[in-house]
């Protein structure tokens, strides 16, 4: 067996470093066509999802990809299903179906679907069998690894020693390595295979609507645009504090923890989005490059993982009706991981537009407020005439995430005392969109636009600047503190 030469770019500029990356990944786009050739929509095109009989494939993708034929027809689109469980026919079609009937797509487009599927059984490591596979599909196929990291990446390796569709692509679950080294390691196995723009890295938090959402304010708006800045803004936070426990979910959760689960991924690349400056047009290597310059400026804020992070871990307690006990009794954790079910970095992003600004990213599990989305705090105005009776609160921004929406602060008069200041909200939600975000990001894939997905610098950069703060917690540099399920966090957090 011989690697597949014809579809491997040249990478014998790369180095070790992820700046070596860096050069490597603009240097592909920018040698390459400016606007990335899209697949012929007229030309069948088969989505092959690896890790078919797994939860993330029927509690997210199938509804994705429901909400998506619910919008539009994709007429020559054809789904397969493989994995290494046994599964009839009949019960696969089942599944599809039952999924895309709670999507409520049109009847004409899930009999279309349920129609053309099929299922395969097979070792996704094994060459020989994803040979077999890979010959049996028409079209541009799309290979979605819906798999564990360890198994994605031996599938990758086996890829390499077969031939393969020249525009094969690739869409890859997070996490995306396990820290820099590993993440390297897989963007240049996969630059063997593909070339960048056919190489899709997941992270649901990037569906269009949020992006959009996201971007719309920023840039669209004379009130907001001229203020996003260290000038006006005194600190920012982008949390997501979630009331459900561990949820059966130890397998995955207890090697992996809340930092690595949440921040490493999808709040620091909401923060570059948040940060990033002005793109002259949404287009894929404009909007990348922009959040990747964010990233590149970014480090912790104190420049010590010790003073710049925190960990801590729920005890027994209750939310709602439901008791929850101590994190290292739920089933399937081992108490020796030191596993953290709060994390808490602060950075700061190196540059004219945000120096000095603190951005504090927060993820938590079993806490007792839900919270998803972004707050700016205004800094205090330079002076209040004298006469008013109290001292305005600064203005303050907080952007949902889920569910989608936006609060202002302002301060105004009080009723019944003109003397008197007051806080006022004025809050409105942001229309949702029709496709959940997996649909969005199907969408993306199939159209082979990779505005929604996560470049391999990107990738890297992220674990980059965590790595002094998993090593810190490695040693027990920082505490592991506790929580009780259902308060807000630690006493001691502050």
């Amino acid at each position: 067996m011989t690697e597949n030469s014809a579809n491997t770019p040249d990478r014998t500029q790369q180095g070790t470093s992820s700046d070596a990356l860096t050069s490597s990944v603009v240097t592909d786009a920018t040698t390459q066509p400016a606007e990335a050739t899209p697949p012929d929509a007229d030309q069948p095109t088969t989505l092959v999802i690896l890790g078919a009989s797994g939860d993330l494939t029927h509690r997210l993708l199938l509804p994705g990809l429901g909400t998506l034929m619910k919008l539009k027809a994709r007429p020559n689109l054809t789904l397969v299903g493989a994995a290494f469980d046994e599964m009839g026919q009949d019960q696969w079609k089942l599944i599809l179906q039952t999924a895309m009937e709670e999507a409520k797509a049109p009847t004409s487009r899930i009999e279309q679907m349920v129609s053309t599927t099929r299922y395969q059984q097979i070792d996704v490591t094994n060459p020989v069998e994803l040979k077999a596979l890979l010959d049996s599909l028409p079209g541009d196929p799309v290979l979605y690894f819906a798999l564990p990291p360890a198994i994605t990446i031996k599938a990758c390796e086996a890829l390499t020693q077969v031939d393969f569709p020249k525009h094969l692509r690739l869409a890859l679950e997070k996490p995306f390595g396990s820290d820099w080294q590993t993440a390297h390691d897989l963007n240049e196995l996969l630059a063997r295979l593909v070339p960048e723009r056919q190489i899709f890295r997941v992270d649901h938090f990037l569906g269009k609507a949020t992006v959009l959402n996201l971007l719309g304010l920023r840039f669209a708006n004379r009130i907001f645009e001229p203020v996003w800045n260290a000038n006006n803004i005194e600190r920012v936070e982008i949390i997501t504090d979630e009331t459900l426990g561990l949820e059966g979910r130890a397998g995955y959760y207890d090697k992996a923890g809340a930092l690595k689960d949440m921040i490493q991924s999808h709040l620091m690349l909401v923060m570059a989005m948040f940060a990033m400056e002005e793109p002259a047009k949404l287009h894929e290597q404009e909007l990348r490059d922009l959040m990747a310059h964010v990233l590149r400026a970014t480090e912790l804020y104190t420049g010590d993982a010790t003073t710049s992070s925190r960990r801590a871990r729920y005890t027994a307690g209750k939310i709602g009706d439901k008791d929850l006990p101590n994190y290292v009794d739920e089933e399937g954790v081992d108490p020796a991981n030191n596993t953290e079910t709060l994390a808490e970095i602060t950075v700061q992003i190196n540059n004219s537009r945000w120096a000095g600004v603190p951005f504090r990213l927060r993820s938590g599990k079993a806490l007792g407020d839900q919270r998803n989305g972004i707050t700016a705090v205004f800094k205090p105005v330079g002076h209040v005439p004298e006469g008013f009776t109290n001292t305005p609160v600064p203005n303050v921004i907080s952007i949902g995430m889920k569910p989608e929406n936006l609060a202002v602060g302002i301060t105004t008069n009080a009723e019944g005392d003109s003397l008197d200041l007051e806080d006022s909200v004025l809050f409105t939600e942001f229309g949702s969109s029709a496709v959940r975000p997996y649909g969005e990001i199907l969408e993306g894939i199939l159209d082979g636009d990779p505005l929604l997905s996560v470049r391999g610098d990107i990738a890297e950069r992220c674990w980059e600047i965590l790595g002094p703060v998993v090593e810190a917690w490695k040693s027990g540099a920082v505490p592991l503190d506790e929580y009780r399920a259902g308060s807000t966090g630690p006493s001691n957090w502050r």
